[in-house]
């Protein structure tokens, strides 16, 4: 787990990393999390993942995979 939180948020494009950050607190997170998918805009291939490092489980991801 990160010194700065246990939530590790990601935001790529075309597979490449283009933002991320750490939280404590799942619920900010997941706040966050919202947040950054209502302002990906016209990116190329968005993909934003909300991973809980400690238990290594991925709680989330954007757009959901089929």
């Amino acid at each position: 787990m990160s010194a700065a939180g246990r939530y590790h948020l990601l935001l790529t494009s075309d597979g490449q990393p283009v933002q991320h950050g750490w939280w404590s607190n799942e619920t900010v997170a997941r706040d966050k999390c919202r947040r950054w998918i209502g302002s990906v805009g016209t990116m190329a291939t968005p993909r934003v993942t909300l991973t809980d490092e400690e238990t290594g489980t991925v709680l989330t991801t954007w757009p959901e995979t089929s």
